[in-house]
């Protein structure tokens, strides 16, 4: 039953539900995600001037860098070798045509959930699609904001917690000899020391771990595209004949490429899914354009760069062969492929990676799942330490146990989890569009940093409190206003 509703899910709704968000947002912004692509890297230099406010909040960049490491986690390294096995190399190509779309998508989700988001007695924020949904849909649809943050509990804050230890320990097992059980006491005892710090603390580790470990793993694909340049052009027109169907390399055919290509794409780089915008809200930004310009590019960054270099790195070695692959498959495919390139070390190499990637999704998630329950309590102490021990028994459990019934299981809650949030983003396009159109028109009229004042979105019921901006930053944003740069058209 759960493999007939995970196909029923995956195969027809949501595959409708992402093309209509996606290429409708992206046609009704006029290609936000392409507009303002160079803008994301002078929002992220203005970030680190604009985030010593006397809360503490977390920067623009502290946020990227924390989805990063969510989205950035197994799915790059095992979930594309799964799609390439199953679906085979087209699967690459609409794992791509995904991540062009989700860029659009994750702007619009990111931006609603900055503009929805909510001031705590503290000063800090929470957000979310849960906010979004309650706040931008009305007091009649709380019970969809409800179930929203119960799914996400569920699938990020339980289940892929087990599945990324799972991950994790299995890898270190099979390139290390080190027994999984001791590989997830010492994954669990780390992860506690970090989730009990909260979430500033998971943002710091995120900071110095997110850099290292994105720019290992692409500078080393880098060596493997070098040393087989002549062979890119070839690997590139199988991706895209497999795609349409024009080469046939496994039996599903161009069926199989678009439900593998769609399913781990979206497993990565997760937009659409809601989860990111949890991380997206709590930034401290002038206007919440600026954080969905940001995401839309951690989005890029996953499928576009990540899982890429994951899918040359299989497709230009001699281990892949679409008629013999019972032997080798998911994370084992990409080691052997690694060390058909570069030799055995190349094993060790993405079992490292594995651990890095799949340890700082272990942290996103957790932030994950105390979010969701942040929605319908902030003032039971006892429930958050309970949870932060649960998922410490998590840790250590899901790396010694099989783990394809909670697979499957994750499969299911993960599309109904999408379902839920891409129904309120259709809900949601026209605020969307209105703050959009707000940011696109303070750039037109000279305005460098574009600010948001809350007091003309009352109508919205957006929380004033959580767009008050410390007067020094506000003056530090006025000084900076010039014309935009050229070739950056705001019309």
């Amino acid at each position: 039953m759960l493999d007939l509703l995970s196909d029923f899910l995956w195969g027809k709704v949501l595959i409708a539900l992402l093309i209509t968000v996606g290429i409708g947002f992206t046609v009704a912004s006029r290609f936000v995600q392409f507009r303002f692509f160079g803008r994301m890297f002078r929002i992220l230099s203005a970030s680190q001037a604009f985030k010593k406010d006397k809360h503490g909040h977390l920067s623009s960049f502290q946020a990227l860098l924390l989805s990063i490491a969510g989205r950035v986690g197994g799915g790059n390294i095992a979930g594309v070798a799964v799609a390439i096995t199953l679906g085979g190399p087209g699967a690459v190509f609409w794992m791509w045509v995904v991540g062009l779309m989700g860029m659009a998508t994750s702007f619009l989700e990111c931006t609603l959930a900055q503009t929805y988001k909510q001031a705590e007695q503290d000063g800090t924020y929470r957000g979310g699609p849960a906010y979004y949904i309650a706040r931008g849909l009305g007091s009649n649809w709380k019970w969809m904001a409800g179930l929203y943050s119960i799914l996400l509990l569920v699938t990020f804050g339980l289940g892929f917690t087990a599945l990324q230890s799972y991950a994790v320990a299995t890898s270190v097992d099979d390139a290390f000899g080190v027994p999984v059980l001791y590989t997830g006491i010492a994954l669990a005892g780390i992860v506690g020391l970090i989730i009990f710090g909260g979430v500033k603390r998971i943002a710091r580790v995120a900071e110095v771990l997110v850099p290292v470990m994105a720019l290992g793993y692409i500078l080393l694909a880098a060596v493997v595209l070098f040393l087989n340049i002549e062979r890119i052009p070839d690997v590139i027109m199988l991706i895209v004949n497999s795609a349409f169907g024009l080469e046939q390399v496994v039996g599903g055919g161009i069926g199989a490429a678009i439900l593998m290509g769609v399913k781990r794409g979206l497993f990565s780089n997760e937009a659409g899914l809601g989860s990111a915008p949890n991380v997206a809200a709590v930034a401290y930004v002038p206007h919440p354009a600026n954080q969905g310009v940001v995401q839309s590019f951690s989005v890029f960054i996953d499928t576009l760069i990540i899982c890429s270099a994951t899918a040359f790195i299989i497709l230009l070695s001699g281990i892949y062969d679409p008629a013999n692959l019972g032997d080798v498959g998911g994370v084992a495919l990409t080691q052997a492929s690694l060390a058909d390139h570069v030799g055995d070390w190349g094993r060790s190499f993405v079992s490292v990676a594995l651990l890095l990637f799949g340890f700082s999704t272990i942290l996103y998630n957790y932030y994950l799942g105390e979010n969701s329950l942040n929605f319908f309590s902030t003032e039971n102490r006892n429930l958050f330490n309970a949870f932060r021990v649960g998922s410490i028994a998590l840790v250590c459990w899901g790396a010694t146990t099989d783990l394809g019934t909670v697979f499957a299981f994750a499969d299911v809650t993960m599309g109904l989890l999408a379902l839920v949030n891409l129904i309120a983003l259709i809900a949601l396009f026209k605020p969307g569009l209105r703050i959009l159109r707000d940011f696109d028109n303070q750039l037109a009229a000279g305005i460098e940093q574009p600010v948001f004042d809350a007091k003309q979105f009352r109508d919205m019921n957006v929380d004033e409190a959580a767009w008050e901006i410390e007067p020094e930053d506000l003056a530090n944003i006025k000084q900076r206003t010039t014309a935009p740069a050229s070739g950056e058209s705001a019309a």
